[in-house]
């Protein structure tokens, strides 16, 4: 599907919901799951909401965004990270994991929804056009920046999800050595990015994953 049709307004009406639920709840997953494991620093915070305010970036949820889309490149975003302190974690080593793993597969449930959304688009049919493109439209690029956003934080570079969740599936003396090397993560992200390989690392799995979903739903 090609939004090249679209109009700029028309481009930013369709993204705007998917790009802001998909890091808001993205990040919200990980401060829910930390509270079931016993830390409650973003709940103390008032970052357990939906409310996409109190989870904005003003680099990362508005103006990367913004230019991707102008460009009509790869979107994606990220909002401030929910603060989590591992001490107060039952069990740290293991229970990071699972805060880790909330991000992307929350990613994944939404991923899925808005193929539902999609879905219905579709059902609706040519007589209901009106209300039924957009749909069509903001489920694709739900479906899409979800795709996105789980892949890209399972990559296994720290302070990624993925990495978090290698730190704590290596032996202890291993996970330290490699928590320490979190300072070049940011460097070797923008260094893949800045190479064209990105696309390159995300292309077949956001591809699997999207293709799976229609495949499921029948799209």
């Amino acid at each position: 599907m090609s939004m090249d049709e679209l109009t700029l307004v028309g481009r930013i009406a369709v993204w705007i919901l998917p790009v802001i639920f998909a890091i808001t709840v993205h990040e919200v997953a990980h401060g829910w799951v930390a509270s079931q494991f016993g830390d409650n620093t973003a709940k103390s915070l008032g970052r357990l909401t939906l409310n996409p305010i109190s989870h904005m970036d003003l680099v990362g949820t508005v103006i990367v965004p913004g230019v991707l889309l102008l460009l009509g490149g790869f979107i994606f975003g990220w909002a401030k990270p929910v603060p989590v302190n591992w001490h107060n974690l039952k069990n740290p080593k293991r229970d990071m994991i699972y805060v880790a793993l909330a991000g992307p597969f929350a990613n994944l449930l939404m991923a899925i929804g808005w193929g539902v959304v999609m879905k219905i688009g579709y059902m609706m049919g040519a007589q209901n056009e009106y209300f039924a493109m957009p749909l069509i439209y903001m489920g694709y690029a739900g479906i899409f920046i979800n795709s996105v956003l789980m892949m890209l934080n399972l990559l296994p570079i720290l302070p990624l999800d993925g990495g978090r969740v290698l730190a704590g599936l290596l032996p202890m003396r291993a996970s330290i050595e490699f928590s320490k090397l979190e300072r070049l993560g940011f460097p070797i992200l923008v260094f893949i990015i800045v190479m064209g390989w990105l696309s390159k690392i995300l292309g077949p799995p956001v591809y699997f994953l999207q293709t799976s979903i229609f495949k499921i739903l029948g799209i």
